[in-house]
């Protein structure tokens, strides 16, 4: 009988793969962990318990067959391992690198709770899809039929691409209207190279533009054209537009100059790094270079703000956030990289206002916490007679994002949208209050990860395509 290759968790420990140092990541934007080799990539793979019930699969929100793709890792089927892992998974290579792994699949894997050690999902799917497309197994778009209907996709982000995708597949013809010059949304301008090289979405865009998918950038709906012109040339219109709106910070001195948006500030680095003329950065308007950063706000977005901060040269990188480590929204993994970085974190601090024309410091409260909300969180409450003001030459906030009046922008009525702003949409098929529009990602969720925009776009194109099915057979009785 041959030997089973997995349950390995016992004897082989959990290894990531090597991480560049400290002193030498922050000098670059690439990437800040190397590729397994084969061998370890197996051996990592061999880990998995093949539990019975898998919670890594039914906690990730586009439920990867992950125990069976680890196998096949395993025992050396890496091509059928990727076949496996794209079938439910528009861009595996994507979400490999930046998923919060920490509170998805690899928080709920079954001998991390055991005390084993989480098996290292995304690392093995980063692998698993580096080499297909090394190999060549990454196939072309190539319908095997032709349609005559089209979607327009407004939002070229994780959302409108993994519609498009499975829209173009299915052989319907896709355009996709997006405000940048280049597509991709925050994947392409929002998260820094460091987590995501911008050759590997390049990549994704470049076979959906090979595979017949066509792009209209620079294009603001509402300005450059309406959504009832869009409307007009399609059989159906998907909404996937995400949330840029930042939320504002109040408080005596909050418009001086040099307190910036988390968006522009990272925008602005990531455009650098394509080689872009960006003369906001140049001016030092968005550079850290030399000054005292103090970037405001917990969540990944903040995140990439320090971190993104020290790379560029900054004399101090100062986070405030207004509970403590354990309450943070961010990924604990991304709060460790940003330490080993140089970053220091002012936990159970909000800002009350700021000092300076051209902002010099920042008045910080201090806070503690108190008993729950209704959500369960427990609720930072201010200590009085303990403010102090934090020095800064640059502030960052980091506050998370709201969705824009999309029905007052565009001209359209009947949208309906919730208390929130967001879009209306069926859960299920992603459907809104006007015919043949949907809506996926974050202008339905509210700010949220690229695996749920992913969800929603595949999920969202499957509804399209039965409901374009079904109008084909009316049309044929």
């Amino acid at each position: 009988m041959a030997e089973n290759p997995m349950l390995k968790f016992v004897t082989v420990p959990r290894d990531m793969p090597e991480k560049r140092d400290a002193s030498v990541r922050c000098e670059d934007f690439r990437e800040i962990y190397a590729e397994y080799a084969d061998a370890k990539a197996k051996e990592q793979a061999a880990r998995c318990s093949q539990c019975g019930v898998p919670y890594c699969q039914s906690h990730c929100p586009l439920h990867n067959n992950i125990p069976d793709w680890l196998m096949l890792t395993a025992e050396g089927r890496l091509e059928e391992a990727y076949e496996l892992s794209q079938a439910t998974n528009t861009f595996p290579e994507i979400c490999g690198r930046i998923c919060p792994q920490d509170r998805l699949c690899e928080g709920n894997c079954v001998i991390e709770q055991s005390g084993h050690g989480t098996v290292t999902i995304g690392s093995v799917e980063k692998y698993i899809t580096d080499t297909a497309w090394e190999e060549g197994w990454v196939k072309p778009i190539r319908p095997s039929i032709e349609r005559e209907e089209s979607v327009g996709i407004i939002g070229a982000g994780p959302g409108g691409l993994a519609a498009a995708d499975m829209l173009r597949r299915a052989g319907v013809q896709v355009t996709v209207y997006d405000r940048y010059d280049r597509a991709g949304g925050l994947m392409t301008y929002g998260i820094p190279g460091f987590k995501l090289e911008k050759d590997v979405v390049m990549k994704r865009i470049d076979q959906l533009e090979d595979g017949g998918v066509a792009f209209v950038l620079n294009c603001n709906v509402g300005e450059d054209i309406s959504f009832d012109q869009i409307r007009s040339k399609h059989e159906m219109v998907l909404i996937a537009t995400g949330v840029y709106k930042s939320r504002e910070l109040q408080g005596p001195g909050s418009g001086a100059d040099g307190i910036v948006r988390a968006i522009d500030y990272l925008t602005s680095s990531n455009r650098k790094s394509f080689g872009d003329d960006v003369p906001e950065f140049d001016s030092g308007e968005l550079n850290a270079e030399g000054k005292r950063v103090v970037v405001i706000g917990g969540g990944d977005t903040a995140m990439d703000c320090v971190r993104t901060a020290v790379r560029q040269g900054a004399e101090s990188v100062k986070c405030l956030y207004r509970r403590d480590r354990a309450n943070m929204p961010g990924s604990q993994r991304e709060v460790s990289n940003a330490e080993e970085e140089g970053v220091e974190f002012v936990w159970l601090s909000a800002p009350k206002g700021f000092t300076g024309d051209s902002v010099e410091g920042v008045m910080v409260q201090k806070m503690r916490l108190g008993a729950p909300d209704a959500t369960g969180r427990q609720v930072p409450e201010l200590i009085e007679g303990a403010d102090y003001v934090e020095e800064a030459d640059l502030v960052i906030k980091a506050l998370g994002f709201e969705p824009e009046d999309l029905p007052k922008l565009w001209g359209v009525e009947g949208l309906e949208v919730t208390r929130w702003g967001t879009i209306k949409a069926d859960f299920r098929t992603h459907a809104t209050s006007h015919e043949g529009v949907y809506a996926v990602g974050d202008i339905v969720r509210g700010a949220s990860l690229v695996v749920w925009a992913i969800r929603d776009g595949r999920e969202a194109a499957e509804a399209m395509l039965e409901k374009l099915a079904a109008k084909a057979r009316i049309a044929a009785e």
